[in-house]
């Protein structure tokens, strides 16, 4: 009988233990589905009344998880992946977790060390204040600093890097990342680098940050440290560029419920001695942006001017005048509705080149800019100087 009552009360003091382990670790699955219908007044000199996806943010499912390691530290992981939410298929060709994949640690007073497929610290603080990201209804899709080519909307996600991101003091948080190239011989080819410093504190939010790719190939595209880098009409002649730079700031401040801000960014591309330019190209953009909660509706509207510089045979410098407004309805917290109007216009000489994804590119030439609306027609832009487009959409989290 002694021996039952012992038994049982083992078997009772395990599970409690078990319990107790459970509860200091979880996984959560998580995900996101955006489906919307819209129209472009010119896609490559035609216009289109199309379904889209991915328009308010990226449809995805992921898991991320954490374990309780003592001491106010913790193990955590994040697993991502993209969706087509029209077709079912993956964001990305090869990738499983095309957009996220890393694991690290998490400690309370020394901060949290990542590694592995990741945003850039530039994305996490300057592209969350840019007027794109949460208090907002504007979306990169329509409202990106023409092409993205500041990286401000889905930003770059870096294989092989490693990151830290320091603890809050006072409202001031820092990130730092360092990607290797894996390049046997050369440690320093393809390697990304980059770095940032928020303040959120109260009504006041501010950031700044880089960015520093470089490239030793003929084409960024074919890095194998970079994903989704942008891609247009607006950068494409520059893709044999020896490094990229990008320099950007975000900064806003709510009052009660009206929300304004401004954004700003400089992007070189340096030529080296395989490139198909000879000169350096800076693209220099300027927003500003606003936002209005009243009761479940979030109206917003934002305006990006970008212009570069007279380079490589360019005498009439590109630049591009873009308007965006949103409109974005809370059915439920799980369910949202969202419209979404945007024009462009863009003016001057860009240098142009096809795009690939590997190998190198078509000899760039120059031509009149062309527009293309925030980063959703970087594949399809205007044949002209004018672009329009208007989306309705609605997004489901789960």
């Amino acid at each position: 009988m002694k021996q039952k009552v012992i038994g049982a009360c083992l078997l009772c003091a395990a599970g409690a233990i078990s319990s107790t382990a459970m509860a200091q670790s979880s996984v959560t699955m998580y995900g996101l589905i955006d489906t919307g219908i819209a129209y472009v007044s010119n896609q490559k000199g035609n216009s289109n009344l199309e379904m889209v996806q991915g328009v308010k943010n990226g449809s995805r499912f992921g898991f991320t998880g954490q374990e309780d390691l003592g001491g106010g530290t913790q193990a955590i992981f994040t697993l991502e992946g993209g969706f087509n939410s029209i077709t079912g298929a993956q964001g990305a060709t090869g990738y499983m977790f095309n957009r996220q994949a890393f694991v690290g640690v998490a400690n309370e007073t020394y901060g949290t060390l990542t590694a592995g497929r990741q945003y850039t610290p530039y994305f996490y603080t300057v592209g969350a204040l840019s007027g794109l990201g949460g208090g907002s209804p504007l979306t990169g899709w329509a409202g990106a600093h023409p092409g993205d080519i500041d990286g401000m909307d889905t930003g770059l996600r870096i294989n092989n890097s490693v990151m830290y991101t320091s603890p809050d003091i006072r409202g001031f948080q820092a990130r730092a990342m360092y990607a290797l190239g894996g390049v046997a011989g050369d440690i320093s080819a393809d390697h990304v680098y980059g770095a940032s410093l928020m303040y959120s504190n109260g009504p006041f939010e501010g950031a700044v940050g880089f960015n520093q790719i470089n490239n030793s190939g003929k084409n960024l595209l074919a890095s194998p440290t970079l994903g989704n880098f942008a891609s247009s009409a607006v950068n494409s002649g520059y893709m044999s560029a020896q490094d990229a730079r990008v320099i950007g700031l975000s900064a806003r401040y709510a009052f009660g419920k009206l929300m304004v801000g401004v954004s700003g960014s400089n992007v070189s591309y340096t030529p080296g001695a395989e490139s198909l330019f000879t000169d350096k190209a800076i693209f220099n953009t300027a927003a500003v942006f606003t936002a209005y909660k009243l009761g479940n509706l979030l109206l917003g509207a934002g305006y990006a001017y970008t212009r570069a510089t007279e380079a490589n045979g360019i005498k009439d410098a590109a630049n591009y005048n873009q308007i965006t407004l949103g409109q974005l309805y809370s059915v439920s917290k799980r369910t949202r509705l969202y419209f979404l109007q945007a024009y462009q216009r863009a003016g001057g000489q860009t240098l142009y080149a096809p795009a690939v994804s590997t190998g190198t590119p078509a000899v760039p030439v120059i031509q009149d800019a062309v527009a293309t609306i925030g980063d959703g027609q970087n594949s399809t832009p205007s044949s002209g100087r004018n672009q329009f487009t208007i989306v309705a959409g609605i997004q489901h989290t789960f």
